[in-house]
């Protein structure tokens, strides 16, 4: 919201060859409210003002000597590189007006000046100037919480992932379809999976040697959409050895509650099983 005091302050550079147009829109403003009017003669000096400055809005007489303002339009150009040129200009010449508008100008003020006009087409333009700053300073802070948020994702992500491969041997996920997307680890050794002709092509426990109720219950489990925990499977490798894992697993909901597919973490849990074994045989 743009309040009346936010345009009464807004700062404002009057660029004229007369002294005595610039004395008059002095007043016109100063009479009205404005508090921060600013005054050149000199239009070779405009673009040096309005880089240290940064004027809400310039009132940018035509016709002057030695630069005129189709030239201090151009010379401003080249400081608002984003294309928004905050001026409005002042003529005598009604012929001056459009080419003025495909120059850059915003609006015009007709010379001899109409009080209420120029009081209106001010007030008008600095009120959307004012609103698009804001807009521009909104998106630019709305652009950079995104930037900071992803990088935090990407933080947080990394620090699962590290986290993750210290607690398991691998991390998985897979789509709706049983077809794993994304591994971490070296789940396809481990598991003897044969990788397809693409990753779309590879899926869970495929393949041979796995015990057939541990494979019957995990696809179960992965139909009903159920989370597991510690989920026990084993295989016989064609050397005749055994090989046993224990998984975790969680189901992914897309927003419109639309099942997805799997993510979970594995580990591999053999050696483990062989020395309790050994141990109690002892």
């Amino acid at each position: 919201m743009i309040t009346a005091a936010d345009i009464f302050n807004a700062s404002v550079l009057i660029v004229d060859d007369q002294e005595s147009n610039v004395q008059l829109l002095r007043q016109i403003l100063q009479e009205a409210g404005y508090t921060r009017v600013s005054s050149t003669m000199d239009p070779h000096s405009v673009a040096g003002l309005h880089r240290e400055n940064r004027y809400d809005l310039i009132l940018l007489d035509l016709k002057m000597p030695g630069m005129d303002g189709f030239q201090v339009m151009e010379n401003l150009k080249a400081i608002e590189t984003e294309g928004y040129i905050p001026v409005l200009v002042i003529t005598a010449e009604p012929g001056h007006k459009l080419r003025a508008l495909q120059g850059g100008a915003k609006d015009f003020i007709s010379k001899p000046f109409d009080v209420i006009e120029v009081k209106t087409r001010i007030h008008n333009m600095l009120e959307v100037r004012l609103l698009n700053r804001r807009l521009d300073n909104y998106n630019k802070v709305l652009e950079q919480t995104v930037q900071e948020r992803t990088a935090e994702l990407r933080a947080s992500e990394a620090r699962f992932r590290a986290l993750t491969e210290l607690a398991s041997d691998w991390y998985w996920e897979s789509d709706e379809h049983q077809r794993v997307t994304k591994v971490s680890g070296p789940i396809l050794d481990m598991l003897g999976i044969q990788m397809g002709a693409s990753m779309d092509e590879t899926r869970v426990l495929q393949g041979s040697g796995w015990n057939e109720s541990e494979r019957a219950e995990l696809e179960a489990n992965i139909k009903a959409r159920r989370p597991f925990i510690d989920f026990p499977f084993s295989r016989v490798n064609p050397d005749g050895s055994h090989q046993y894992f224990r998984a975790s697993g969680e189901p992914i909901f897309d927003r419109s509650a639309r099942f997805i597919g799997y993510r979970g973490i594995g580990v591999e849990v053999s050696r483990h099983l062989f020395a309790e074994t050994a141990a109690a045989g002892a």
